[in-house]
């Protein structure tokens, strides 16, 4: 059986320190702007906004990262998180170094409506954050750090992300959890239910629930144009829904790119919006190409996502293999910061 996790869904949910080298040392400034007003009125909190998966600003996928959140409530968190109206928004807990250096950074991720326990694009966001605070406040040349790695606490547990220095900018990959491979779905009900032809599936590839985090549906389609084409099928999530208890969303893919340099092209759609960029989708994918043969072990593949929302991202995956099992599920890209800012509660 998958892992507790496979029940939940995605929607129903700068310069390295000198010394320490920790979260707690690294905010500084950010730190200051969360205490009190000396009126007592606000409380002032320090966020940086940032595009994922892309080196170009205004691309990719936005990410509200609040550095110090330790003042904050549950409540106030979904709150801003609402407020901010993105994808998701997460929130730094910074705690003893020591604790630190041996549990990672604590970090909750929300979207408007619930908090999830992993999500991709949250978690390389946030990690850029926090390396970007950490050289500002460190004496050290950005090149020292440029291998750096920070570890984040996640509620579906420790993801490493890792950097290093690239022509485009700071390349960051995390590490996601082991994969876990679900239910294989009738490709004929799949279809029925998404109001798709039989024949626009890949007919030798396998439709099936895979979580590395989130659990996603991988669709493997046949043609791009197909892929464009792709709207109004929410009631597909319904009829699916009568099939099993919960019903992950749809990650769909194709290796019909256009393009030598694109593996696959791929979307998420789900009723409130669509995805730029899917991280945890792209994870998923990674693992499930590697155990069906779409992608040798430890290739990289690259995956363009987020053109039909004119918010094009660009995801790097690549997954190992040892026997049968699948493992060390890594999904990479770069990110830019849009903005930053302070809110008062």
């Amino acid at each position: 059986m998958p892992p507790h996790y496979m029940k939940h869904t995605r929607r129903s949910f700068l310069k390295t320190l000198a010394t320490s080298g920790t979260t707690s040392a690294m905010l500084g400034s950010a730190r200051a702007s969360t205490t009190a007003s000396p009126s007592g009125n606000f409380r002032h909190f320090h966020f940086v906004q940032i595009d994922v998966f892309t080196s170009q600003r205004l691309q990719g996928n936005p990410l509200s990262v609040f550095t110090d959140a330790r003042l904050l409530t549950d409540s106030e968190m979904q709150d801003l998180a609402r407020e901010t109206n993105l994808q998701e928004t997460t929130f730094v807990l910074p705690r003893d170094p020591t604790v630190e250096a041996h549990e990672g950074v604590k970090v909750r991720i929300f979207t408007p409506d619930k908090e999830l326990p992993f999500g991709g694009h949250p978690t390389l966001g946030t990690a850029n954050v926090l390396r970007n605070l950490r050289l500002a406040t460190s004496r050290a040349k950005a090149h020292d750090a440029s291998d750096s790695t920070i570890v984040l606490d996640l509620q579906v547990g420790k993801v490493p992300v890792s950097f290093h220095e690239e022509a485009d900018g700071t390349f960051g990959e995390m590490r996601q959890v082991a994969p876990s491979f679900g239910r294989v779905h009738d490709r004929s009900v799949v279809a029925e239910a998404l109001g798709l032809d039989g024949a626009e599936l890949e007919p030798d590839l396998p439709i099936q629930t895979v979580s590395t985090g989130l659990p996603f549906i991988v669709v493997p389609l046949k043609r791009l144009s197909t892929l464009h084409s792709l709207h109004d099928f929410w009631k597909g999530y319904d009829y699916l829904k009568r099939q099993q208890a919960e019903v992950p969303d749809f990650y769909f893919i194709t290796r019909d790119t256009g393009d030598p340099k694109v593996g696959l092209r791929a979307r998420c759609i789900y009723p409130v919006g669509e995805d730029p960029a899917t991280g945890s989708g792209a994870g998923c994918t990674s693992a499930w190409m590697v155990k069906y043969g779409v992608a040798r072990p430890d290739e990289t593949v690259r995956i363009l996502q987020g053109v039909e929302v004119k918010r094009p991202s660009e995801l790097f995956v690549r997954s190992s293999k040892n026997g049968t099992d699948i493992s060390n599920v890594r999904v990479g890209g770069h990110a830019v910061p849009i903005m930053e800012g302070e809110v008062s509660l």
